[in-house]
């Protein structure tokens, strides 16, 4: 009998959104598969409670491919690739060294596509294929500047995720670049609009209704359209 459960890979699930993200999804009845590339007391709980956790750091190729071969043939309704850096952000672009630009690009930008290409055949049809993006990497919105190294790493992020759309134009899963909100996490800081939990359901929500569809959208967590 064939398997009804949707299933969910989170990647960069130990802690804030991600975390929201995997403990929203099992709520609802998936079945979720989150990463943790260090120790991560919040995925443990809920491992307690159904979620397969694994170990991977999206930087490393040979990670990648240990963890694609751990989850064998399982297929996924969802891959939403979490994990990201927060690195210097309030210095401008002159302040910060070329490692740590070279470390947020690589991590932000990068790496995310490069986890796409190596799991976009264990998406399901009709699956959705999600990256956490940013407001931020709006080129359109910029009219303020600051957070100029992590801002140009999520607007690099919808410029390869587009590319990538592109690359696989025929493929059976759609595209999303989701902005969570100003959320109330150690990425955040203090002041944030949004708690974890409602910036989860709202994404939750966007993937959800969307399933099915394979077109590439830039949408915020009340599905609201952003400009590139």
């Amino acid at each position: 009998m064939p398997d009804s459960q949707k299933h969910a890979l989170i990647v960069g699930a130990s802690r804030g959104i991600g975390l929201g993200l995997a403990e929203t999804f099992l709520r609802r009845g998936w079945q979720v598969t989150a990463t943790r590339r260090g120790p991560a007391p919040g995925l443990e709980r809920l491992a307690a409670e159904g979620v397969q956790v694994e170990t991977v750091d999206i930087d490393d190729d040979a990670a990648v491919a240990a963890l694609h071969g751990r989850l064998g043939h399982r297929k996924f309704d969802l891959i939403f690739v979490v994990a990201g850096v927060l690195i210097e952000a309030d210095r401008p672009l002159s302040a910060v060294s070329r490692a740590v630009h070279a470390k947020v690009y690589l991590t932000n930008a990068v790496s995310p596509i490069l986890f796409a290409e190596a799991f976009r055949a264990r998406l399901a049809p009709g699956g959705t294929l999600a990256f956490m993006s940013s407001v931020l990497g709006s080129v359109a919105l910029n009219t303020e500047g600051g957070w100029e190294n992590y801002r140009a790493s999520k607007a690099a992020l919808n410029t390869h995720a587009r590319s990538f759309a592109a690359r696989h134009a025929d493929r059976d899963f759609g595209v999303l670049l989701l902005h969570p909100g100003w959320v109330a996490t150690d990425m955040g800081g203090e002041g944030a609009d949004l708690d974890v939990a409602t910036s989860a359901a709202g994404l939750a929500d966007v993937i959800e209704a969307r399933a099915g569809r394979t077109d590439l959208a830039f949408l915020d967590y009340r599905g609201e359209t952003l400009p590139w």
